[in-house]
């Protein structure tokens, strides 16, 4: 998400470039006082932090909690093979698994 706000404060600095002509008087001041008004209407993620947890269950299956995604598994016997399915439900694939553990959070729209 951090991602996305930078390259689109880049894409507002690169347009607002475009947008002053090469002989015009305009001074680093408006140009400041043009990106903090169009920052105004760009999402804010600065201040968000993403609300995750993790949840532990014996066998091959870990569910998350309502309203939350898995994000990655974690198997044991050192099974590295694994699936999300329902975006909320860790399945681990080895044959012999004793416990699977799901990183849940709570992703924001």
């Amino acid at each position: 998400m951090m991602k996305t706000t930078t390259c689109s404060l880049l894409i507002i600095i690169s347009l607002l470039q475009l947008m002053i002509p090469v002989n015009t008087e305009e001074t680093l001041d408006s140009i400041i006082k043009k990106l903090k008004e169009t920052l105004r209407y760009l999402p804010s993620t600065v201040n968000r932090t993403p609300s995750c947890t993790s949840v532990k269950a014996v066998g091959r299956l870990a569910s998350c909690p309502a309203g939350m995604t898995a994000t990655g598994c974690s198997c044991g016997f050192a099974c590295g093979s694994w699936n999300i399915q329902n975006e909320n439900i860790c399945h681990c694939l080895c044959l012999f698994v004793d416990w699977t553990v799901a990183r849940c959070c709570q992703l924001r729209k």
